[in-house]
């Protein structure tokens, strides 16, 4: 990372930014192409492994590409307020931001699938008690993200 005094690096700094995070986008290599979703998440860090949680349609190109190509880059961003000044050059900006890679899989085990749609809830809402109709469970693919590199940054002054 060039500017080393913005990189975050502690795990509890991390996740709490993660946190802060309303939307994950995704971003997919599809023959020469980049394709980048933006998506509701749930989160959990345990052990040493962080997991998203992701649902959507069980087509499409999005479904298509996790089952054929299961690498993606990720990006999460928050806290952004443009700093004005005088002269354009002078601007900037006040933010933090996640980035990294990860390996993406469908869930298809039905209390998995229920267990990451409670988290995607509860980053959504806080609320961790849901009752989710077995149908809607089944209408729906779920996902999961498995983090293999992260690096974070802020700048809040």
């Amino acid at each position: 990372m060039r500017r080393k005094e913005r990189e975050v690096i502690d795990d509890v700094q991390i996740d709490g930014i993660i946190r802060k995070c309303k939307i994950c986008r995704v971003g997919f290599y599809d023959n020469g192409e980049v394709y980048i979703v933006p998506l509701n998440f749930g989160f959990v860090h345990s052990g040493n492994k962080r997991i998203f949680y992701f649902h959507g349609a069980k087509e499409g190109r999005k479904f298509e590409l996790i089952r054929h190509k299961p690498e993606v880059g990720f990006e999460l961003d928050t806290a952004y307020k443009l700093i004005e000044a005088e002269t354009p050059c002078a601007f900037s900006a006040m933010y933090q931001s996640v980035i990294g890679t990860g390996i993406i899989s469908e869930i298809t085990d039905f209390e998995c699938k229920k267990n990451a749609l409670t988290e995607l809830m509860n980053t959504i809402t806080g609320k961790k008690e849901w009752d989710f109709p077995p149908h809607a469970i089944d209408a729906v693919a779920v996902f999961k993200m498995e983090v293999k590199t992260i690096s974070c940054k802020q700048h809040l002054a």
